[in-house]
């Protein structure tokens, strides 16, 4: 029997899972699986949200016009060059989509966002995969690696999930190693967490270069995650062609008002950024305590490495967690098969997630 094929590649995808978000049984799981926001939305935003109600018959601005003008304030760029996107998830597929096709390669990290990858490989693109150097990327692995089919460099600063970024000067670095035809996309979904003095999210290098392109997100640091809110910043030819194949109403008009009113709340992100600044130094510190290896972070997550022994291992953790009721997230899909992914949570979630890798590491010892 013939059947209908899907172009090239597409079934080379083994489809995105999300963080764990639950647990069988009863009573509430700790979920620290996803980088959600441990203090929740804004208030302001949840407002703005419930206010949108009442208007869901409309249809959305497709311009995203009162969304694009309130970034462009906040960050001192130009609106005009913002595109808005249900998640920057959206933006990374349409940049590929623009500019990728079969045959076509996109260069990324060794253990770079998985995103990348199933864009890439559902435009029927070769994926390359730069290696990284403890765990951080590799400028000159990944100027190496760049021949007369790349496309497209996707590098997220910080990385997710190691939490390792380049520093500002390695970043133009690599910029300038590139060939103009190359579109280099910065994806800082975690750049509001940072605070390095050597640090920039590339908002100033895409301001400058016309093939460069930031991500942002606010499932992060805003807490909007259910919603489905990005945005990028690039130069007019890609925010023209951009816009040429995105959806005319891409973002729901509640996801646009609570965007908004996100980003005027600058109360709840300074003491979202606060938390972090506290706990995660503390997770570190209190993990390192029981003899694991934590990577460091300068995002709200961190990479926890386990022994490769039986029992021991990541897998044992994971499921001893569970069991106690706190979900991880495994890093097999990325290459860190010996290692679990922690977000930083509330007080009592941190605290009763050392609790229980204590018990796991004195039962396993």
């Amino acid at each position: 029997m013939n059947l209908p094929r899907p172009r090239p590649g597409i079934l080379e995808i083994t489809p995105y899972v999300g963080g764990k978000a639950a647990l069988e049984g009863e009573g509430p799981a700790i979920k620290l699986s996803s980088n959600e926001n441990a203090l929740g939305a804004s208030p302001r935003a949840i407002e703005a949200f419930r206010a949108a109600a009442a208007a869901i018959h409309r249809y959305p601005d497709g311009g995203c016009t009162r969304l694009r003008r309130t970034i462009g304030r906040r960050c001192n760029i130009d609106p005009e060059r913002i595109v808005c996107g249900a998640g920057s998830d959206e933006l990374i597929t349409l940049l590929v989509r623009a500019y990728v096709g079969p045959g076509d390669e996109v260069l990324m990290s060794e253990h770079g966002f998985l995103m990348y990858r199933l864009a890439a490989l559902a435009a029927g693109a070769h994926v390359v995969a730069a290696p990284e150097r403890e765990l951080c990327a590799d400028v000159d692995a990944l100027l190496a690696r760049v021949t007369s089919r790349t496309r497209i460099l996707f590098l997220a600063n910080p990385n997710n999930p190691t939490g390792s970024y380049l520093p500002a000067a390695e970043l133009e670095r690599l910029r300038a190693g590139l060939p103009d035809e190359v579109l280099l996309v910065i994806d800082s979904a975690y750049a509001e967490f940072v605070g390095a003095e050597d640090y920039e999210s590339g908002l100033a290098m895409a301001g400058r270069h016309d093939n460069v392109v930031v991500t942002r997100t606010f499932s992060k640091i805003h807490g909007l995650a259910a919603l489905r809110l990005g945005w990028m910043f690039a130069d007019p030819a890609v925010v023209d062609v951009v816009n040429r194949i995105r959806g005319p109403f891409n973002v729901s008009q509640p996801a646009q008002e609570a965007g908004v009113a996100a980003l005027l709340d600058l109360e709840h992100e300074q003491r979202s950024r606060a938390h972090n600044d506290r706990w995660l130094p503390w997770l570190k510190r209190e993990m390192e305590a029981l003899g694991l290896v934590v990577h460091p972070s300068v995002a709200n997550f961190l990479l926890v490495d386990f022994p490769r022994r039986p029992g021991r291992d990541a897998a044992a953790a994971n499921a001893f967690l569970e069991a106690a009721g706190v979900i991880p997230r495994r890093m097999e899909a990325y290459g860190l098969p010996d290692s679990l992914r922690f977000t930083v949570g509330t007080e009592e979630e941190n605290r009763r997630l050392v609790t229980a890798l204590a018990r796991f590491v004195e039962g396993a010892a």
